[in-house]
């Protein structure tokens, strides 16, 4: 598979360079990283060629997409092969392990609402102690007002499906300090997304 014959987001291509800011910020030079929803691959590509001591483990839900993510990231000898993983799977594939951190942009408004749980749990346990969780994406704010593309976007997520839409920033740190997940630092990045930053205890 030719790489100018991948799937491409024009989204993850925008905001690609933000993202790696924040990681860089926050994770060491070297560091095993788990992406949950690696979509096209385009931010597991960039992010290893970007940070030859990272090690990427890249995975998504839809079993179709994998080849494209292993094709578009075949050159980066610290990308791992990606792995099939639902978050909603009573269990996530065996021999995981633990990661240093565990990263996953732009998947919670895009599926239903369990999924937050579950992204929470997963990480808790794929995480090592001290290690962090990193998202990134669209959030409404309480006290803050939403911007008008952000609530744009909210409602037509919600007319192509019910489950869908943007999430309260509250209820996700609520969901992850349920796991053993504790918000540490958010990031302002642009076209009105975030990063948020969780630390797992030490314990």
């Amino acid at each position: 598979m030719e790489n100018d014959e991948l799937a491409y987001s024009p989204a993850a291509e925008r905001n690609k360079a933000p993202i790696l800011g924040v990681l860089r910020h926050v994770l060491p030079p070297e560091a095993a990283v788990l992406e949950i929803a690696s979509g096209t691959g385009q931010h597991a590509a960039h992010f290893a060629a970007s940070q030859p001591g990272w090690q990427w483990q890249p995975t998504e839900a839809d079993a179709t997409a994998l080849a494209a993510i292993a094709a578009r990231c075949a050159a980066l000898p610290n990308v791992r092969p990606p792995v099939r993983l639902d978050v909603l799977a009573p269990e996530w594939p065996p021999g995981l392990g633990r990661f240093d951190a565990v990263y996953c942009a732009n998947m919670l408004h895009i599926s239903p609402w369990q999924t937050c749980a579950a992204l929470m749990q997963g990480a808790a346990c794929h995480v090592r102690p001290g290690g962090l969780l990193v998202l990134y994406g669209p959030y409404l704010v309480d006290d803050e007002p939403a911007a008008p593309s952000n609530l744009a976007f909210d409602a037509d997520l919600r007319a192509r499906d019910a489950t869908w839409g943007l999430r309260r920033l509250a209820e996700v740190v609520d969901k992850a300090q349920s796991a053993g997940l504790a918000f540490e630092q958010r990031f302002d990045l642009p076209a009105n997304n975030l990063a948020l930053v969780f630390r797992r205890g030490a314990g």
